[in-house]
């Protein structure tokens, strides 16, 4: 297919036409970034597209073997692994204290709310009360153990508030209490490693040259600051040591970041997330009713801090559908990332689906994509 002057390289079902219409209108700097689609129904890869640019420096093209840091789609990936650990009893259900497992995260007050409150956004350390280091930053069990011991910012369950980088910390704690792994390691056992998907949490080395150069949209008019700005920004920033677009780094690459360092191609995500409601590749990463757990409502509506709406919804720290993401049914569930990613999976329809990009900005683009996918389902 060429049009506009961008090439794309595509397969797609008949049915599916209007993805990869859809798909193509989403790559409007063609010259310099691009994207990919991937979708599956049922276990079968039934679009998988890509175009545009992945390194604007050397022209290098988007490919069906491009990866993309997914920033906090990242976050899905784990929560889908403490899931897998719920469900084998390797940690204990989500409504049980967090201080059973964790007795370090008990300081002032903080161990009586449950695993699936502070999974979902309910901990109370959305923010570090101090600055955090480079060796915190890129060692997610470091980050907990800064994190156990502070002051909540808030009673914890009373309220959400989205904890954008200290969620991996939270991840990390417990895929490591309930498999003894760090989040990386089990993602590449038992997910990613027999769906042969090319999804990373920690990038191999020798995968370097495939990763996509993020590049940053155009900035529209700055926004008034709320009196709450600081700690919003401390939640991303931690203190100072992180920003987005360190993900272009090979160092932030190759470290395991839990919250927002998955490194991934469209195709493998959407294996990922098709895996998680239907057999795929001979692989079923949940039951169904482990699914209706981790998608189960737990937060909803105003955050803590100033927000805008539409507000985002969680399950135990996945999205869940809601005004600021529909996915296909209410049953959907996954997540977004901050460079305009969409990765999540429908168990009504039996759908994986993802949409990476390089070129960072709104979520308008994969959100054009799944609707056009909703038509094709009809």
């Amino acid at each position: 297919m060429v049009q506009h002057g961008t090439e794309v390289d595509q397969y797609v079902k008949p049915e599916f036409g209007r993805v990869a219409d859809a798909f193509l209108a989403t790559i409007t700097e063609p010259e310099r970034s691009g994207a990919a689609v991937a979708v599956y129904v049922e276990g079968e890869l039934v679009a998988a597209l890509h175009g545009g640019t992945s390194d604007a420096r050397t022209g290098r093209p988007f490919t069906a073997d491009t990866v993309v840091p997914v920033f906090s789609a990242t976050k899905g990936l784990s929560s889908v692994l403490v899931a897998m650990l719920v469900a084998r009893g390797d940690l204990p259900d989500y409504d049980s204290r967090i201080g059973l497992v964790w007795p370090a995260f008990q300081a002032h007050g903080k161990g009586d709310v449950s695993i699936g409150d502070v999974l979902a956004h309910r901990a109370g350390v959305s923010a570090p009360v101090r600055d955090l280091t480079e060796d915190e930053l890129l060692n997610p069990l470091a980050m907990a153990d800064a994190i156990a011991t502070q002051e909540p910012l808030r009673t914890p369950g009373t309220s959400h508030q989205y904890h954008a980088v200290t969620h991996g910390a939270l991840t990390a704690q417990l895929v490591s209490i309930g498999s003894g792994l760090s989040v990386g390691e089990m993602l590449a056992t038992a997910a990613a490693g027999p769906l042969d998907a090319d999804v990373w949490i920690g990038l191999p080395d020798a995968l370097s040259d495939r990763v996509a150069l993020l590049m940053t949209a155009p900035e529209g008019d700055p926004e008034e600051p709320s009196p709450d700005a600081y700690w919003i920004d401390r939640a991303i920033t931690l203190g100072g040591v992180f920003d987005l677009m360190r993900m272009n780094e090979p160092l932030l690459q190759k470290a395991e970041l839990p919250a927002v360092g998955g490194i991934a191609s469209a195709t493998g995500l959407a294996r990922f997330w098709s895996a998680a409601v239907t057999s795929t590749a001979g692989i079923r990463l949940l039951s169904d009713q482990t699914a209706v757990e981790l998608s189960r409502l737990r937060s909803a509506g105003p955050t803590h801090f100033a927000g805008e709406p539409p507000y985002m919804q969680w399950g135990a720290g996945v999205m869940v559908s809601s005004e600021w993401d529909r996915y296909l049914t209410p049953a959907s569930f996954g997540h977004d990332g901050a460079g305009g990613q969409i990765a999540f999976a429908d168990p009504d329809a039996k759908v994986g689906f993802a949409y990476v990009t390089n070129l960072l900005g709104d979520w308008d683009r994969g959100k054009s994509v799944v609707a056009a996918l909703e038509d094709s389902l009809r």
